[in-house]
């Protein structure tokens, strides 16, 4: 089997393709398995255009007719447009594995450029993170995660629960199941994106925490160097010690390490300002200019950030025991999903946004 350096793919009849039709045909089916119902090229051409394959809709539908007679797509009427087969979601699996290093750094380009959400009419997408849990886990993990969103550790106060039946970034909720969302701290990327000033997303790390404080990172890996998530392989690990610092004030939690030009602080502080009023705020500390953060160095002539990783919630879980499967960065979600975590029902009942 070739990997996407050695610009091959093969199909499932044996055939080989060429890097970019693999790529185009990999963003076809992604773009079909996170809109979770049919759509036509036009639409289609629309979500991979932010994964950075510009597609003609001319060139999706003849990509969607091979894909059919392969069983990877199923048209469902002339006018609905296709949808992703069992065969097509297993093909998107295999393809996933095959997604060259620096996977996570790009795909967090793509969703802070995708991401809609309005700060003043608080409408919009958002970028999400997706956990499932045992059903019978739910009260026992809002018991855990109530402490962690009361102390700031999340992307805002809101949170997602879904049922079996709903759907979340595309996630359907397996049945004895429940998904929980939390936000991404991505979306900050996205709002300094629309706002014109460009930022770039360095590291993910733990940071030791004393007496309520940030006092050193203790791990630190670039996103351009990885294809997993590195906050995902830190909670599994064992590295996390959200709940500890949660109930202590001391002990590791999970965050991003950003740069951003310095000259457009003050624009960034307004920015801040804004996030906090949508109750969106996960930015832990601001550096000075040319000056380290936290002794991390920065580049020339930009600015040091330090966000609050939107997994932290999640992390408290895996810290208690419950099983949990984590799906960091899982898409595009509105945010009329979620909800102030503290008027989510006891039972967990399907979520709505509250103004």
């Amino acid at each position: 089997m070739n990997t996407d350096n050695q610009n091959t793919l093969q199909e499932t009849n044996g055939h080989s393709l060429s890097g970019r039709s693999a790529r185009a045909r990999a963003a076809i089916l992604r773009a079909l398995d996170e809109l979770g119902e049919p759509a036509g090229a036009l639409k289609i051409s629309e979500m991979i255009l932010g994964m950075g394959i510009p597609l003609q809709a001319r060139s999706i539908r003849f990509h969607l007719l091979k894909m059919d007679r392969e069983g990877l797509t199923q048209c469902v009427g002339k006018h609905e447009g296709r949808t992703i087969t069992d065969i097509g979601k297993k093909e998107l699996a295999r393809i996933s594995v095959l997604r060259k290093v620096g996977f996570i750094g790009s795909r967090m380009d793509e969703l802070g450029y995708r991401m809609t959400f309005d700060t003043q009419s608080k409408t919009g997408s958002v970028v999400a993170n997706v956990a499932i849990i045992n059903k019978s886990d739910l009260s026992r993990s809002l018991h855990y995660m109530r402490p962690v969103f009361s102390s700031g550790l999340s992307m805002g106060n809101r949170v997602a629960v879904e049922m079996w039946g709903g759907r979340i970034c595309g996630v359907e909720v397996p049945q004895g199941k429940i998904i929980i969302s939390t936000i991404c701290s991505v979306t900050i990327n996205g709002f300094f994106l629309k706002a014109g000033i460009p930022v770039v997303s360095r590291f993910g790390g733990l940071l030791e925490m004393k007496n309520n404080s940030p006092r050193r990172f203790i791990e630190l890996t670039e996103y351009q160097g990885t294809s997993i998530d590195p906050h995902k392989i830190f909670i599994m690990a064992n590295m996390t010690k959200v709940g500890q610092y949660a109930s202590e004030g001391s002990g590791t939690i999970g965050v991003s390490f950003r740069e951003f030009p310095s000259i457009a602080l003050d624009e960034a502080k307004n920015l801040f300002s804004a996030l906090r009023e949508a109750n969106l705020n996960g930015v832990l500390a601001v550096g000075r200019p040319n000056c380290p953060l936290l002794d991390i160095p920065v580049s020339e002539g930009r600015t040091g950030m330090i966000t609050i990783d939107g997994l932290n919630p999640i992390a408290a879980l895996h810290e208690a025991g419950i099983p949990v499967i984590l799906n960091p960065l899982s898409g595009l979600e509105e945010i009329s999903s979620y909800v102030p975590f503290e008027d989510i029902a006891p039972m967990g009942r399907r979520s709505a946004f509250v103004e």
